[in-house]
């Protein structure tokens, strides 16, 4: 009995040893002869301060710090690669990349650190403009991890700016299946880049795949509107006009303030279907849900001065140049009007006093995500590279006739 108490005791001590040699291992670090507490790094002041000027974004201060507590201990892999980080996002990316070049020298790294410090390398090569050896980066961080999330995404947004789109598609798609969770990002990133293959089969004269695509696209999100234009297209193409219009007719619905897009395809379908009365009444529901749907107005106004109806034109026109008074298109269409009904002074006198705090401008699409300015409306912003993001800057009008100028 006593000897299997003792074998019992020597075991737990045995244990209790092996937990404490191990956690003395974890916390110290033998170096020039004598040990080092690595928790003292992320304890020192230095860390922290570096922490709080990083998310204060003051990078300058953070580097500096971040610098006084590697002194602490030269071997605190993560501490380097907030450095790097940090250079890179300072434009310091020749810096960025020697730092996590050289912290993949080390012989000690285990692979979920070798995956990470390549995932840095692969954004410094990306901000660099070197896109081969970001590719590269990102597709051995994959062969070391194949569940990491970062890389897959960097990687779709690598082939998305070279137009590779089945290479971004497959990309974003392996990223969904990793996180069924974040459906809401996913699925309408998704959904326009199964819409950019269906203009890809389109080119490639595959209409039976394009429309597939586009059909797709619809589905995983609603709101991928130039799914809803290619598909009408694909439809008007292949003779079926009706299902065209029912297509433009959806994306109405979903998108009230995308319908201007579908203004003069549904114009030219209903005319074609002998229903040109339909357009009229769309404009009006659209107007009546919005009343300061100014682009519904145009489109009306323009209807009905091709109606022969140039009177009422000018009074839809008059409401929607009141909502947006800085919309060159409504001028132009307006002075179309003034010259069918013969320049009438009164007409024009009205037309001068709604102008009068007018201002012109041309680019009035803004990206919400980098504040990128276009000309027109676009799917992709060319800088930031996010998908569906812009939205129309509207000036307000004045609200006073004479504003003082302010001191």
């Amino acid at each position: 009995m006593a000897t299997g108490s003792s074998l019992i005791l020597v075991i737990l001590f045995t244990l209790l040893a092996g937990i404490t040699i191990g956690k003395f291992w974890e916390r110290y670090k033998l170096r020039g002869g004598r040990w080092i507490d690595r928790r003292k790094t992320k304890q020192s002041p230095h860390y922290i301060l570096g922490l709080n000027f990083m998310v204060s974004n003051q990078p300058d201060l953070a580097i500096e710090e971040l610098k006084k507590a590697i002194s602490l201990d030269t071997e605190a892999i993560e501490i380097h690669m907030i450095l790097g980080n940090l250079y890179r996002e300072k434009g310091q990316v020749g810096r960025a990349i020697h730092m996590h070049q050289k912290l993949l020298q080390r012989p000690n790294l285990n692979t979920i650190e070798h995956a990470y410090v390549l995932l840095c390398l692969g954004l410094d090569f990306k901000r660099g403009g070197f896109l081969d050896r970001a590719l590269e980066a990102f597709d051995e961080v994959l062969r070391l991890d194949s569940n990491n999330r970062y890389a897959l995404i960097n990687l779709e947004k690598l082939y998305e700016e070279q137009h590779q789109w089945e290479l971004a598609h497959n990309a974003r798609e392996k990223a969904m299946a990793l996180d069924n969770n974040d459906s809401h990002e996913n699925k309408p990133i998704l959904a326009f880049l199964k819409n950019e293959l269906g203009l890809v089969a389109q080119q490639q004269q595959n209409r039976v795949e394009a429309k597939h695509y586009f059909e797709t696209a619809i589905e995983l999100s609603e709101q991928t509107i130039p799914a809803y234009l290619h598909l009408g297209d694909a439809q008007l193409i292949s003779g079926n006009v009706a299902g065209a219009a029912e297509t433009w007719e959806r994306l109405v619905d979903v998108a009230p303030d995308r319908a201007y897009l579908v203004f003069d395809r549904l114009r030219e379908i209903y005319s074609q279907l002998g229903s040109l009365n339909k357009f009229q009444t769309l404009c009006q529901d659209l107007i009546n849900a919005n009343k300061k749907d100014w682009r519904a107005r145009l489109a009306l106004g323009r209807h009905l001065l091709e109606q022969k109806d140039a009177e009422n034109a000018l009074e839809i026109l008059f409401e929607a140049i009141i909502y947006n008074p800085h919309s060159l298109s409504i001028h132009q269409t307006i002075w179309n009007v003034l010259i069918e009904l013969q320049l009438q002074s009164i007409l024009v006198k009205r037309y001068m006093e709604l102008t009068k705090k007018s201002i012109f401008y041309l680019d009035p699409h803004i990206c919400m995500q980098c504040r990128y300015r276009s000309t027109e409306l676009l799917w992709q912003c060319p800088n930031c590279h996010e998908w569906n993001t812009f939205l129309e800057e509207i000036i307000a009008p004045a609200e006073t006739e004479d504003a003082e100028p302010r001191e």
